[in-house]
């Protein structure tokens, strides 16, 4: 277990493997909400120019987490293929799907978010990234960011990864683990 974020450990344990997708390499920051997936994703795409998606921004609103695995695997498979593929993103404030996004094959693809790797494209994933941090401090953290009018959201979201996250057995399917909290740099 590793007490501070590290990209640079990330980057070196996804290029000391050989491609998973197709001509490039998959890292998955998966964990658990508000303790630090999208700093170290993007810290990841600072260090490495690797394209990130969030897969917050493919979630079909608040209740699409269990649809999350056949959409990443329907965005991934034709990358393996050595194709392209795209991904489209959910509009948050319109309930609808929005505009869609292309994916080149090759490089360092990075998915961040909660459920970003699911069992049923673990042959797929180069590296497996676990964030994880106190589930109070991660509450307040949502509701600093979406306001304390979305606690009732906040917290059926809290349970539904937690039920996701056992069904799938990510962190104890993951390469790397990092825990995130008032004492630590996230």
């Amino acid at each position: 277990m590793t007490a501070a974020i590290d990209p640079a450990e990330v980057l070196a344990h996804a290029l000391a493997r050989p491609p998973t997708l197709g001509p490039g390499r998959l890292v998955c920051v998966d964990g658990l909400a508000g303790a630090g997936k999208t700093t170290l994703a993007l810290a990841l795409a600072a260090v490495a120019g690797a394209q990130v998606v969030h897969t917050d921004e493919l979630l079909e609103g608040w209740d699409g987490l269990p649809g999350l695995g056949a959409t990443l695997e329907a965005v991934l498979r034709p990358l393996a293929a050595g194709g392209p593929s795209a991904w489209t993103r959910w509009d948050w404030h319109a309930s609808g799907w929005a505009e869609s996004h292309p994916l080149s094959p090759g490089g360092l693809l990075v998915l961040e978010g909660v459920g970003s790797a699911p069992l049923r494209v673990d042959d797929l994933v180069t590296t497996l990234v676990w964030v994880e941090a106190p589930r109070e401090e991660r509450l307040l953290r949502g509701l600093a960011r979406d306001g304390e009018h979305m606690r009732p959201r906040w917290l059926r979201w809290l349970d539904d990864e937690a039920a996701l996250h056992a069904g799938e057995r990510t962190r104890d399917r993951a390469d790397l683990v990092y825990v995130t909290g008032p004492s630590s740099s996230a």
